[in-house]
């Protein structure tokens, strides 16, 4: 099965009153918990500035097709803005998957483990993602240096605008991946249970997801 994970945190207690006053909740705190009452007005923003540059990249295409269908002319530098604004959607995109844990996961092997064991797992794949994005941060850093000289032939946009969108990304992702590694060191083992579903609840799941559904995900199982 393949989908996105996602780690809750223990609950932790808060205090509050003196005396026979005092009085004890839980809280339960999770990732989207957390992002939801602290960060909706940055998830917005930054929402709305990838919308806007995947916007901006249907419409030059667009325009150029435009163009050339009713003047018989285009626009040169559009081909190269919609190359560009691609390369952003794609890398900022990947920062917003990262945060709300949208990135594929493939889960076979995990949801067939528990406890110690499913920890364990969970905490190297946090650690080889880390490494593998300080892989990328370090070559894009080196790859942005090289290209302070070098400028676009149509756009003569510098080419350190285009590639810093590498290190940003990988360094955006590690501080997210460290976030969800310190959640998981924190939670204890016997809270990783084994997911156990049946091949009916998996088939609904998949078709709703997919809109060919039925209403009822019981009326997949009695059939």
């Amino acid at each position: 099965m393949i989908r996105g994970l996602a780690y809750s945190e223990p609950p932790f207690f808060i205090f509050y009153g003196t005396g026979e006053d005092m009085k004890q909740e839980t809280v339960n705190r999770t990732p989207e918990a957390g992002t939801a009452k602290n960060g909706n007005l940055g998830a917005l923003a930054f929402q709305i500035f990838c919308a806007l540059i995947f916007l901006g990249m249907i419409g030059m295409v667009f325009a150029n097709a435009m163009l050339r269908y009713c003047f018989n002319s285009g626009y040169p530098p559009s081909e190269e803005w919609a190359r560009f604004l691609f390369i952003y959607i794609t890398f900022f995109g990947a920062i917003e998957a990262f945060y709300y844990k949208k990135h594929i996961a493939v889960d076979m092997v995990l949801d067939l483990l528990h406890g110690v064991s499913k920890k364990t797992v969970i905490i190297q794949a946090h650690l080889l993602t880390i490494f593998a994005l300080i892989v990328l941060l370090q070559g894009g850093v080196v790859q942005t240096l090289q290209s302070l000289d070098s400028y676009a032939v149509a756009t003569h946009i510098n080419m350190s605008i285009i590639y810093c969108t590498l290190p940003i990304m990988a360094a955006a992702a590690i501080l997210l991946q460290l976030r969800d590694l310190l959640n998981v060191l924190r939670t204890p083992a016997s809270e990783f249970k084994r997911e156990e579903k049946d091949p009916g609840s998996i088939a609904a799941e998949v078709l709703a997801e997919s809109g060919h559904g039925a209403d009822n995900p019981t009326e997949i199982k009695q059939n």
